[in-house]
């Protein structure tokens, strides 16, 4: 049976408001990423994931949605979206909306609704309100995410209400029949329109515990530097996601979307990202039950080229043989790859090749292909996300991953004409997609190459992973399919390395490589932060 089309695939995701502007407004929109789809194609990409495009009033920058059947002005128009899917589909790309709906914006008129139509109103509990303690005080112990209580009061109903994130971003209730039905027409909407397949934002905290539990908290001695600066990680979320009642939630929104498979527009898929619990994540997603697929953030919060970390990862995936994973090292949300592995373009390479030779759907953030490094010289004015703004200077949030797209080496970098909403990082210069694609040994044609192998070779598609136990540095992992293996090994320092194992004798090695590496018999002699890929006999 032919594996369906997500499976293995390479999805590329576009953070819209930074990719290009096509007007001038120093946003990028619609038609930014219109007019650059031929990049796009060129990559050898399967699929393109937009960032939030809906209205908002950008507290959180389109995660907060107060219009789920319209496109934000700054991004343009329905029609503008029509048109980008039909010539997205004419190159053989699929689209992806990144849907977020767990929760609003309060300025959704659901929550309007809610919060002024009294207890007997028709969405009194479309989202989640709950009396205060006895001494006025938040119901439960609930933090969030971006600091604080994870409760507000409002005086129109003397209740709280609930939010894991911003109080502007107020959590819709999914076990209220009524609430749940209009989340699932808003995908019903959009696949109607066209659309292939979404990610869902914050999977892990569709439901809540209904008895208002109080979060554990994590012991002392476990705190690290992390916990104190991310006051939410001081307590265990068991209570507030990823329960296991979510599962049959996630399988009522994957049959939703897999209700339109028959409409002649092909097979959807739907992935979710969940943050906490990574072993409940596995149990998500499974042939028949769940999510077709799933990301956690254990690869994206590694900061140490280790193997043990990604031989771990997958130790946990194979508790649920089942799962097809998700494989993500950037995204809007993380520091660029090669600054937190902490180096330049040769650990760019190592990681994008490993990336791509991971068993799972390649998740690729716009940029990561021209081996970009964190923006890090963004000031404390120049920041636009709330995350840099609580914790400054601690951490300067997660505009360093979300700056320009470098087209150019003209001013802002070629993302716009008009002054850029966050300042084109001075550290792209010199890293445009123009000079790149120019240089045909640059870190744009490796990712194009280790793609276009990705693409030609099913083992490392579709097939199993056999990963190996090896000593530091060296990562090693056999993809397979039918008769065919593929060795994969890296060396994760900036050290020479050795790895030895009868397999390889007589391999073929693939190309691209990235560093110095022999093979003599036996053993692949390599050098500081090198990958080979070898057809074993």
């Amino acid at each position: 049976m032919t594996a369906p089309w997500w499976k293995g695939a390479v999805v590329y995701h576009v953070y819209v408001r930074s990719f290009f502007d096509s007007d001038g407004d120093g946003h990028g929109d619609l038609k930014g990423v219109l007019a650059k789809l031929d990049y796009i194609e060129s990559l050898g990409v399967d699929a393109v994931w937009l960032s939030p495009i809906h209205p908002s009033p950008n507290r959180d920058w389109g995660y907060d949605i107060s219009d789920y059947e319209g496109v934000h002005p700054d991004y343009g128009t329905l029609g503008d979206l029509e048109a980008l899917v039909a010539a997205a589909h004419a190159r053989g790309l699929k689209v992806m909306l990144d849907e977020v709906l767990a929760h609003t914006s309060d300025e959704h008129p659901w929550f309007a609704d809610s919060r002024d139509g009294g207890a007997d109103g028709e969405k009194a509990d479309w989202y989640v309100w709950a009396d205060p303690a006895e001494d006025g005080t938040a119901p439960n112990n609930w933090l969030s995410v971006f600091g604080g209580p994870a409760w507000a009061y409002q005086p129109a109903r003397r209740q709280h209400y609930h939010h894991k994130f911003l109080r502007q971003q107020p959590k819709l209730n999914w076990r209220q029949p009524n609430a749940q039905e209009a989340a699932l027409k808003v995908l019903d909407f959009w696949l109607a329109k066209g659309i292939d397949g979404f990610r869902l934002d914050v999977a892990g905290t569709f439901l809540h515990d209904d008895a208002l539990t109080d979060n554990p908290a994590v012991p002392p001695a476990e705190r690290t530097r992390h916990h104190w600066s991310h006051a939410s990680e001081m307590q265990r979320h068991l209570h507030d996601s990823n329960l296991p009642q979510n599962i049959p939630l996630l399988d009522v929104i994957r049959r939703r979307v897999d209700a339109h498979n028959g409409d002649g527009q092909g097979e959807r898929f739907v992935f979710g990202e969940f943050s906490e619990e990574e072993e409940r994540c596995g149990a998500y997603c499974t042939p028949q039950d769940g999510l077709h697929s799933a990301y956690t953030f254990v690869l994206l919060h590694a900061r140490k080229l280790a193997a043990q970390v990604f031989r771990e990862h997958y130790e946990t995936l194979g508790r649920f043989p089942g799962h097809w994973p998700c494989i993500s090292l950037c995204n809007h949300d993380i520091a660029r790859t090669a600054s937190r592995f902490g180096g330049g373009e040769d650990v760019a390479r190592l990681m994008l090749a490993l990336l791509l030779s991971l068993k799972g759907t390649t998740l690729l953030y716009q940029g990561e292909e021209l081996g970009l490094p964190e923006a890090r010289s963004l000031t404390r004015e120049e920041i636009r996300d709330p995350v840099g703004d609580l914790y400054w200077p601690i951490s300067k949030g997660r505009d360093g991953s979300r700056t320009p797209m470098p087209w150019t080496e003209d001013p802002n970098l070629g993302f716009s004409t008009a002054k850029p909403w966050l300042p084109a990082a001075p550290e792209h210069a010199g890293l445009s997609a123009a000079s790149q694609d120019a240089d045909p040994v640059s870190t744009l044609a490796f990712s194009r190459a280790m793609i276009a192998l990705r693409k030609a070779t099913p083992a490392l598609t579709t097939g199993e992973i056999e990963m190996i136990t090896t000593p530091e540095p060296v990562l090693a992992f056999i993809r397979y399919e039918g008769a065919t293996r593929i060795a994969c090994v890296f060396n994760m320092s900036a050290a020479p390395a050795i790895f030895g194992d009868e397999r390889l004798a007589g391999g073929e090695i693939l190309t691209p490589s990235t560093g110095e590496a022999t093979l003599d018999g036996a053993a692949l002699h390599l050098g500081p932060h090198a990958a080979r890929f070898l057809r074993l006999a």
